[in-house]
């Protein structure tokens, strides 16, 4: 794909621009860089601001519009007054609007089971509903077995273990969640709300309803390869930000502020002329890119994200890495980066071959006066990299022979 001139700003982020439609009901065109996407109803508790975005964490409003949906909210005190009649606006409101497109599919999410249960009835008389996402709790019987049925597919989420009589069909998923206590798992800004869990669900939710509602679908490669480009090619910190949403995370910083002063100063301008990134596989997800590569350099200078504080001893380094890539509707939102720091340290020669072993041998056998136990470091240097990049290069589980000695 064709990139952005870097001697020119980028293309500025969205503002997000609220339409009061009724009290408590409100819509937010998509904020990717598409600016156009299919419709979305989503029935929350009351919250004070559609808008807010809280260490990283949006409201449901601002995360679906980010994954590029025309966004229609309608929150609890609004359903308590009409719910018929909200569905149809929210349905005629989505209609009206010029960046939903395409008109005739509509995407549900009720983050309580009884906000749910309030309008599945009325779900019918709306065909451009298509498919629909509930949390609800199963550790409540009554919560879990009075969930109301459509003929539309829905994904139900329930916090708590799954009961031993638990039902699949083609039209209705389940998934259980046994590590959370309530169904507000999923809605942020309270005490219940589980970042880690929401995200797993919300990835299922697109799942499901991305190929129903005919996308948004974006190309994950080449925005992933666009972000990396700008990094290490044109070393852009502007045009690397650009790539991505409001208030990301990535390795370095959390929030749009502190990863900007990371690349600026600690990552884009500290990594030596050489570096080289060598994909050896990729694995595409419906939200994520999930990257296996050779990060390859030479310590020619401090380079303070992965040594840092260590002087240049001009070592070249190839070290396995892994990057989870997860793409929020066109932008990245999050990177979480991993590596074989041990293989780093042993390349440019400050991780030894054999270290003290400071604790008494299992066997209770005694060392000579004078004498200490050592243990081979269990920590491969640029043989890591080669076995990565072709598996027969040098023989497996070499290290299950390693040994202590006595010095």
């Amino acid at each position: 794909m064709p990139y952005n001139d870097i001697s020119q700003p980028p293309p500025p982020l969205p503002t997000p621009k609220l339409v009061g439609v009724l009290p408590g009901v409100s819509l937010l065109r998509p904020l990717s860089r598409r600016g156009t996407g299919p419709g979305m109803i989503v029935l929350t508790s009351d919250y004070e601001d559609p808008l807010a975005i809280k260490e990283g964490v949006p409201s449901p409003l601002v995360k679906w519009a980010e994954e590029g949906y025309a966004v229609v909210e309608i929150q609890a005190r609004a359903l308590q007054t009409g719910k018929g009649h909200l569905i149809r606006s929210a349905v005629e409101e989505l209609e009206a609007c010029e960046k939903c497109e395409p008109k005739n599919k509509i995407g549900l999410v009720a983050y309580d089971p009884s906000l749910w249960n309030l309008v599945a009835s009325t779900l019918s008389s709306h065909p451009s509903i298509v498919v629909a996402a509930v949390y609800a709790d199963a550790s409540h019987e009554a919560s879990a077995k009075s969930i109301a049925g459509v003929s539309i597919p829905v994904i139900r989420h329930f916090a708590g273990n799954a009961p031993e009589d638990s039902k699949k069909s083609d039209i209705v998923k389940e998934y259980y969640y046994p590590k959370v206590a309530s169904l507000k798992f999923a809605t942020p800004f309270q005490d219940s709300f589980h970042y880690n869990t929401e995200a797993i669900s919300h990835t299922r939710n697109l799942t499901l309803f991305k190929p129903i509602m005919g996308g948004p679908f974006f190309d994950l490669e080449s925005i992933w390869d666009e972000h990396t480009y700008y990094e290490f090619a044109d070393r852009s910190v502007e045009h690397t930000m650009s790539t991505m949403v409001q208030e990301p995370y990535m390795t370095g910083g959390i929030g749009r502020t502190k990863l900007s002063h990371f690349y600026q100063h600690s990552f884009i301008f500290n990594n030596s002329a050489d570096t080289d990134l060598e994909l050896i596989s990729r694995t595409i997800g419906i939200d994520r890119v999930v990257d296996e590569f050779i990060f390859k350099f030479t310590h020619d200078q401090v380079i303070d994200w992965i040594l840092p504080g260590i002087p240049p001893t001009n070592k070249h380094v190839e070290v396995p890495f892994s990057a989870v890539v997860n793409i929020r509707g066109d932008r990245l939102y999050h990177e979480h980066i991993s590596w074989d720091q041990g293989s780093v340290l042993r390349q440019i020669g400050l991780l030894p071959e054999y270290l003290p072993f400071p604790y008494p041998l299992p066997d209770g056998k005694a060392t000579d006066a004078g004498h200490s136990v050592e243990y081979r470091v269990p920590v491969g240097g640029i043989e890591t990299a080669n076995k990565m990049r072709d598996r027969n290069k040098i023989p497996s589980n070499e290290m299950l022979e390693f040994k202590v000695r006595e010095t």
